[in-house]
């Protein structure tokens, strides 16, 4: 009869879904390893590794999603992982190959130079922790902010550029620390950036669109490191634009509205007399 009243709770399920969270796991490593090259110099093997790690963490999210095996624990894993290989990876490798260079002109130079690349990290955490609170919350076609994987992928194509063409990283401390801090900046803003979330990938397509993608890849093979750099410096460009673009609309919309009102009003005055 108790045991009518009050049945045993069921157990809880034990575990955690192994296919995403290996794909998550490999964007770590990927991260992790994009540190270890940049702490030995291997600058653009890490920025490599971190536009590795990008294409990993763009899979684990969408494979949990085809296989139903979303959850809590991936969500967190993910956005520890996201803050090594998009936080840490990138502000590590852009000290390394130039931000420590400012030492040499002086102690206050040098400490600009870490505090740069510290900023960078803080605005990434920043923006996970909160993009983490607002799911389900805002506009699913948008971010608030840049993401901090496109971020990363502007610190990294950056020295992958450079080190392309044989730049010293000590020649363009000053650009180095103006992009560090601005892409950190623009992590914590409250610019909107097309997500591309709400595509739709399993219904069909024109078939022009399957060509125009053909033809990235083509480009992208072309010449990776410039190709990405521009493209994902376009990318980071958008947010304020498409503001300015919205404030410009805004702003002609009202002074159309504040016309109207006035020749509306001219006009019963008009009609009174």
């Amino acid at each position: 009869m108790v045991d009518e009243i009050n049945p045993s709770p069921k157990p809880r399920r034990r575990g955690i879904y192994l296919l995403p969270n290996l794909f998550t796991t490999a964007a770590l490593f990927s991260g992790f390893y994009a540190i270890v090259a940049a702490i030995n110099d291997r600058f653009e093997a890490a920025a490599i590794a971190i536009f590795v790690s990008m294409i990993f963490d763009g899979l684990d999210g969408r494979v949990a999603r085809l296989t139903n095996t979303q959850s809590d624990f991936g969500a967190e894993y993910d956005s520890l992982s996201d803050l090594v290989s998009f936080g840490l990876a990138p502000s590590l490798l852009m000290y390394g190959w130039s931000l420590s260079h400012l030492t040499t002109i002086s102690s206050f130079l040098g400490k600009l130079g870490w505090l740069a690349a510290f900023i960078y990290t803080a605005t990434t955490a920043l923006r996970l922790a909160r993009f983490n609170t607002q799911i389900g919350k805002t506009d699913k076609a948008y971010f608030q902010g840049l993401a901090s994987p496109a971020a990363a992928a502007v610190m990294a194509s950056f020295v992958w550029v450079c080190s392309d063409y044989q730049i010293e990283g000590s020649t363009l401390v000053i650009p180095a620390w103006i992009l560090t801090v601005s892409i950190g900046l623009l992590m914590v803003s409250r610019f909107p950036y097309r997500s591309f979330k709400d595509l739709d990938l399993k219904g069909r397509v024109p078939f022009i669109s399957v060509l125009i993608i053909v033809l990235l890849f083509v480009l992208i093979s072309v010449d990776p490191p410039q190709v990405l750099f521009f493209s994902f410096l376009l990318y980071a460009l958008s947010g304020p634009i498409l503001t300015l673009v919205q404030l410009r609309k805004r702003k002609r919309r009202a002074a159309r509205v504040g016309s109207e009102e006035l020749s509306e009003t001219t006009h019963q005055i008009n009609n009174k007399k």
